[in-house]
């Protein structure tokens, strides 16, 4: 099939995909103003991967297309049946008078898809990053017989990653007949296009429900929040400007360039004085020079010793122009699938009549067995108060497994943010009580223990890597960093905040500062009694000894008091999270109540829910983080900062939707909104010259969304022998991470026997057969033929790949091969051996 086919295939197939489930999503969004409509494709194709993983993974399905079109059928009659629950013409009616919307969305989608997948057609190039990676798992699901995939670059065994994602992109391709080279950057245009009118729609439905009588201008200030979320980048594309012009540059006696500016800042690269004539163009624009990768490293942390430790701050613009298909990217509108879902939770939607177990307990209760009480009666009180529909909990507990599945950091966090959803509603109802904080945690291990459940098969044979949480002792980020990285969204966000207090008394703003100052000193506490215990616990010991050497300190004293100078140091970073938290969870402790109502479920109270936990999840790496194979804070940023970006570009779409409602004109407010439009023009340099980068390629080069164009001819040619070629595990080259070695796995789906050492130990916290790489080689180096059977025995070797990669990395001796193989395919540089 052509590539424009292709495409036009793909997109016609989600939005059939997406017309099917309508009638779910209508049943299960009641309290949303477009009933979930803008998130029907990944409502959609994670139905359908639930269903067709469950079974294949139960070996009741094969990995084929009968059994893709069993588990397609499956879900049309789920959706046969909700319809036929609803009164007979209802949808249609519905679907009548939401028609503009409707257009709306889909509209939103179109343009979206039809950008990224120009910007990736620019640029297809499936090398480099972690691409590789990410196709390999494609092109392994296309060719496995059965479900659980094998691992590409671990034969014998299956994938030990989370890789649902890339089960939905691979049962599309391998439904329409696409190639995985070309459904891999169709994957990225659908998830793109996905979470633009996943974002559209969620934002559309609280603006709906703050200003209801303003449909048509909601659906153009609706808008933003794609914007905000998939296209605006930091400040640092800002500062690349300045740089380019030589701002802030003096020269000294000596003639060297000196700034005390770009010292302060301390990004990397931009501390350097500029090379070139001053430009309206940031450094290496239009060139094969990654400029656009510093911006997702502009925080930084260094040891005792001064040695720099990479961290990542990556943003949703910023993986679109690098076009890597990996988790975090592939769950946006997944995530925002269970943001909407929270909402409609939030908005009473699917809410029942009975607690949700139906288990009491009396007052006073002194027996254990008086918990077993199962109906309500005088003297009792629920035990878990939770009244949603069962329906409701199972699709809570599906959507939330499933993020696990795809990028298994969102559990805890999506899990929350619909637990706190239910109690904030709780809370406006009955009030701030203990009671609330039981309801947060019923419902969080109900959805989350519900949802293990459902993807047990896959937690079965999921390893981490993850070690324990340590203490964050000595890398506080510091302010000017942290806003050069979030600028663009915390302007709009405070402007919105502070006019929001403005109907609150001034001792309340008070005590919401000082909770705020208060919660981050509690964590900086938690986090030095974290590193007391520890040390009580390891010293002495290598791990203690390892952790301190991490740190470059000599001993627990000097680590601690270091600690407190690095924190003093950096109180602009920690200061302005406290004064975030104070703010944001001070108008949700304290609500507007319009006078002569009850208490109001507004949409503004559930986007400050989603802005204060996007503020716990930054403030989270100041204090602590997650031990893995890479030993610093880095991850932990990466993860939360990613997710953080997420819930405030929600929550400042909403509030610059809000406030441009407000009106109100004035001076005072016309420089309120300069100041924020500058943030905002802050952040759009950062797209408008890395996008049009990627758009720009050599002149002659013609569109393409094959990822495998780049090839040598003769490694192309023998990718596709191997692509028709029966099944069996291939022996080729073994290299470090992001390097072409793999290429033949990669791009074959067929198990290698080993691909990215790195990788592997990851995925399988640092546990697999290492000696594997050294048997590679000896299979390549090695005359002596019984040992290179051998080899090829253990491992059930099919194929021996001899190419250009093969002779650069060994001293191969092919002799041994020619003498008792057979060639199976042959070219100029590659010859692919069978071994019988």
């Amino acid at each position: 099939m052509g590539e424009l086919w292709s495409a036009l295939a793909w997109y016609l197939a989600l939005a059939g995909l997406s017309w099917l489930v309508l009638p779910l999503a209508y049943r299960w969004f009641p309290a949303l103003a477009e009933r979930g409509y803008g998130f029907l494709r990944p409502l959609a194709l994670l139905l359908w991967g639930f269903v067709f993983w469950l079974l294949g993974s139960l070996g009741l399905l094969a990995n084929d297309v009968p059994s893709l079109l069993l588990a397609l059928l499956l879900l049309a009659g789920l959706s046969a049946w909700a319809a036929r629950q609803l009164p007979a013409g209802h949808l249609g009616a519905w679907l009548r008078e939401q028609r503009s919307q409707i257009v709306a969305t889909e509209l939103v989608f179109l343009l979206s898809f039809g950008f990224m997948l120009w910007m990736r057609a620019s640029y297809p190039r499936i090398e480099g990053t972690e691409k590789p990676m990410e196709l390999a798992f494609i092109n392994a699901i296309l060719r496995s017989p059965s479900l659980p995939p094998h691992d590409p670059w671990l034969a014998g065994y299956s994938i030990s990653y989370y890789y649902f994602g890339y089960l939905m992109v691979a049962m599309l391709a391998k439904l329409l007949g696409v190639a995985g080279a070309v459904a891999f950057n169709l994957g990225i245009a659908s998830v793109f296009a996905m979470g633009a009118a996943a974002a559209y729609g969620l934002v559309f439905n609280l603006l709906a429900q703050h200003a209801p009588a303003r449909y048509g201008t909601l659906r153009w200030l609706a808008g933003l929040a794609p914007l905000l979320m998939l296209v605006m980048g930091n400040a640092e594309g800002l500062l690349e400007i300045a740089h380019a012009r030589h701002l802030f540059w003096q020269t000294d006696a000596s003639g060297q360039a000196q700034s005390a500016v770009w010292a302060w800042l301390d990004v990397k690269d931009l501390v350097n004085p500029p090379n070139e004539a001053p430009r309206w163009a940031p450094r290496y624009f239009d060139t094969s020079y990654w400029w656009w990768w510093r911006a997702s490293r502009v925080i930084n942390d260094r040891n005792l010793l001064g040695q720099e430790q990479e961290l990542i701050d990556e943003f949703p613009a910023f993986s679109f122009v690098l076009g890597d298909l990996h988790p975090h990217v592939f769950s946006i509108p997944f995530v925002l699938l269970a943001v909407g879902l929270a909402y409609n939770t939030y908005r009473g939607g699917n809410e029942s009549k009975r607690p949700l177990l139906g288990l009491y307990v009396e007052d006073g209760a002194n027996d254990w067995r008086q918990l077993l009480q199962r109906h309500p009666g005088a003297g009792r009180r629920p035990l878990i108060d939770v009244y949603i529909q069962p329906e409701a909990i199972l699709l809570a507990a599906l959507v939330i497994g499933a993020l696990a599945f795809i990028n298994f950091w969102d559990l805890p966090i999506y899990a929350g943010v619909l637990a706190a959803a239910y109690a904030l509603r709780r809370a406006q109802a009955h009030g701030w009580a203990m009671a609330r904080l039981g309801e947060f945690m019923s419902l969080l291990l109900v959805v989350v223990g519900l949802g293990v459940l459902l993807f047990v098969p896959f937690f079965v044979g999921f390893s981490s890597q993850a070690g324990g949480i340590l203490p964050n002792l000595i890398n506080p980020t510091r302010g000017v960093q942290l806003w050069i990285m979030f600028l663009p969204l915390w302007a709009p966000l405070l402007l919105w905040a502070l006019v929001q207090w403005r109907t609150r008394p001034a001792s309340l703003l008070l005590r919401a500062g000082l909770g705020g100052l208060g919660f981050v000193l509690a964590l900086w506490g938690a986090s030095l009694l974290m590193a007391r215990v520890y040390a009580g616990a390891l010293g002495n010991t290598p791990l203690g000894a390892a952790i301190l050497t991490g740190f470059g300190a000599a001993d627990l004293p000097s680590l601690l008091a270091a600690a407190l100078q690095r924190r003093a140091a950096a109180a602009g970073g920690w200061l302005s999270l406290a004064l975030l938290l104070g703010l944001l969870g001070g108008l949700l402790a304290w609500p507007a109540k319009p006078a002569g109502r009850g208490p109001a479920h507004s949409a503004s109270q559930f986007a400050l829910l989603l802005a204060l936990v996007g503020a716990l999840l930054v403030t989270a790496p100041e204090f602590v983080y997650l031990r893995d194979q890479f030993g610093t804070r880095m991850n932990t940023v990466f993860k939360f900062y990613y997710q953080a970006w997420l819930l405030w570009s929600v929550a400042a779409a909403f509030a610059l939707g809000s406030l441009w409602l407000a009106g109100h004109k004035s001076l005072r407010r016309t420089a309120a909104w300069a100041a924020v439009l500058l943030a905002l023009g802050a952040g759009l340099v950062f797209p408008l010259y890395a996008f049009a980068d990627l758009a720009s390629r050599p002149e002659g080069q013609a569109l393409s969304l094959d990822g495998s164009a780049y090839l040598p001819a003769d490694a192309r040619a023998a990718i596709a022998w191997l692509q028709t070629a029966d099944p069996g595990v291939i022996a080729e080259a073994v290299g470090g991470s992001y390097t072409g070695y793999a290429r033949y796995a990669t791009f074959s789906g067929l198990p290698g026997v080993l691909g990215w050492p790195g990788h592997e130990s990851q995925w399988r916290a640092g546990e697999y057969e290492r000696e594997r790489e050294e048997a590679v080689r000896t299979l390549y180096a090695s005359s002596q033929w019984p040992l290179a059977a051998e080899i090829l025995q253990r491992y059930d070797v099919h194929y021996v790949i001899v190419g250009d990669l093969e002779r650069n990395a060994y001293p191969v001796n092919e002799a041994k091969f020619q003498a008792r193989l057979s060639v199976a395919f042959q070219n100029d540089s590659v010859t692919i051996y069978a071994v019988p």
